[in-house]
C-alpha cells in the first residue's frame, strides 16, 4: 500500500507543484523585492562593528575586506602569510576601516582558530560577522591521481577550513546576533569535469550551513554566497607553481585576482549579508540550471556531454596528480627566474607536517606547510573544459 502511494504521488506532486509555482510566481517576487528595498534601507549598518576575514590575503578575501572597510568596520584579517596582509591592511585604513588586525593562522587547525578568535574578543570583545573565504581547487580527473594524499588535503581547505572558525566563533556570534558568511560555488550542485573533489567538498560546506542555519534558529545570520566563474587567475590560466615541484597549486585565497567581476562578486557578497540575506548568487541566471537536475536530469547530462564532446582527447593540467609535467599533453611551462619573487618567510617551524610525497623525485608541501620555497604566478595556456 505504501509503496502504491508514493507511485501515485511521484507522478502528481512535481507537476502539481511546478503549477502551484507559476501561479504564485507574481506574488513571490513582489514580496521578495519588498523585502529587498526595505532590508537596503533599513539594513545592518557596519560602522563600529567587528569582521572577521580569513583567507584574506588576496582574491574575493581581499575584495571583501574592502567593502567592509567602506563601511567603517573594524577589520580582523587572517591567512598564512602575515606579509601578505601589511599591503591590505593599509588599502583597507586608506578606504575608511576603523581599524585593521592582522594575524597569521591556519584555518585547518583548530587552534590556530581558537587563538585568532580569542584574540579578537580580548581585543574588541565582540565578533559581528565571520566571513569565510578560504578554497583550494583542482583541475585533474579523479582518475589520474596517483596518490590519494592529496584528497584529504583538498577537503581540509574546503570543508574544515570554514567549519572549524565558525564552530569556535559560534557562541560570540550569539551574544551579538551576528552572521557568518560563507564563499561556496556552484560547483557544489552543478556538475563540472575535473572537479569531482572540490564539487564534493563545496556541496558538504553548503549542506552543513544549510543545517547550521536551521540549528542556531535565527540568532545567528547564515549567508551562503555561490559563484560561478569570475575573474581570477583561475579562469586566466594561471596558478601558483613550486620551485622544483612536479605538481602545480592554485589557491584561490592567495592568487592575486583581477578583473570586475571579482569586485562585483565582494560588493554583492557584503551588501548581501548587510541586508540579510540568505544567500548570494553571482550570477544568478545559474539558478535555471537547478530546475533541469531536478525535473530533467537526462537533459543536463545531454547538454555537458555535447558541449564536451568536440574534443578528442584530454587537455589537462595535472594539477595534483603527482605526474610531471614535462610529460603531459599541455603546453611548455615557462620556468621561474631567480629573480621572480621575493624569498618568503615561514610562519613557523612547527606550524603544519609536511605531507607525504607524491610519486616522483620532488613534491609541494601542504599549502599550509613550512618553511615555504618562493612561488610566482606561472601562466598556463590552456582550455578549460
Amino acid at each position: 500500500m505504501e509503496y502504491l502511494v508514493n507511485s501515485v504521488l511521484n507522478f502528481v506532486v512535481p507537476p502539481a507543484s511546478l503549477v502551484m509555482l507559476a501561479f504564485a510566481w507574481p506574488a513571490l517576487s513582489f514580496v521578495n523585492t519588498c523585502e529587498w528595498l526595505y532590508n537596503s534601507f533599513f539594513g545592518e549598518d557596519m560602522e563600529d562593528k567587528v569582521v572577521i576575514i580569513t583567507g584574506a590575503s588576496s582574491g574575493i578575501g581581499e575584495q571583501i575586506a574592502y567593502e567592509y572597510a567602506k563601511k567603517r568596520a573594524h577589520l580582523v584579517l587572517v591567512a598564512r602569510r602575515e606579509n601578505r596582509l601589511w599591503g591590505i591592511s593599509e588599502n583597507a585604513r586608506a578606504l575608511g576601516a576603523k581599524s585593521v588586525v592582522i594575524t597569521a593562522a591556519d584555518v585547518v587547525k583548530e587552534a590556530d582558530c581558537r587563538r585568532f578568535i580569542t584574540e579578537t574578543v580580548n581585543l574588541y570583545g565582540r565578533v559581528d560577522h565571520l566571513v569565510n573565504t578560504a578554497s583550494l581547487g583542482h583541475t585533474f580527473y579523479v582518475e589520474e591521481a596517483t596518490d590519494t594524499n592529496v584528497f584529504p588535503i583538498l577537503m581540509d581547505i574546503n570543508f574544515w577550513g570554514n567549519v572549524y572558525p565558525t564552530y569556535v566563533a559560534l557562541p560570540y556570534l550569539r551574544q551579538s546576533r551576528g552572521r557568518v558568511i560563507v564563499n561556496a560555488s556552484v560547483e557544489s550542485w552543478l556538475p563540472l569535469p575535473r572537479m569531482s573533489l572540490y564539487s564534493a567538498a563545496k556541496a558538504a560546506l553548503v549542506n552543513f550551513y544549510e543545517t547550521l542555519r536551521f540549528e542556531v534558529n535565527g540568532d545567528v545570520g547564515v549567508t551562503i554566497a555561490t559563484h560561478g566563474w569570475i575573474g581570477t587567475e583561475m579562469t586566466g590560466g594561471r596558478f601558483m607553481l613550486e620551485e622544483g615541484a612536479e605538481m602545480q597549486w592554485k589557491e584561490e585565497r592567495e592568487v592575486r585576482a583581477s578583473g570586475s567581476s571579482v569586485e562585483d562578486f565582494a560588493k554583492l557578497i557584503v551588501s548581501g549579508a548587510c541586508r540579510g540575506d540568505p544567500y548570494v548568487k553571482y550570477p544568478s541566471w545559474y539558478d535555471i540550471f537547478l530546475l533541469y537536475r531536478v525535473f530533467a536530469p537526462n537533459v543536463l547530462q545531454w547538454t555537458f556531454r555535447m558541449l564536451l564532446s568536440h574534443q578528442s582527447a584530454r587537455r589537462t593540467s595535472l594539477i595534483g596528480t603527482g605526474r610531471p609535467l614535462l610529460e603531459s599533453s599541455s603546453p611548455r611551462i615557462q620556468p621561474i627566474p631567480e629573480t621572480s619573487s621575493p624569498q618568503r618567510q615561514p610562519l613557523s617551524e612547527s606550524s603544519s607536517p609536511r605531507r607525504q610525497p607524491l610519486s616522483g623525485s620532488t613534491s609541494p608541501q601542504h599549502p599550509s606547510s613550512s618553511p615555504r620555497r618562493r612561488m610566482g604566478p606561472v601562466p598556463v595556456q590552456q582550455q578549460m573544459d
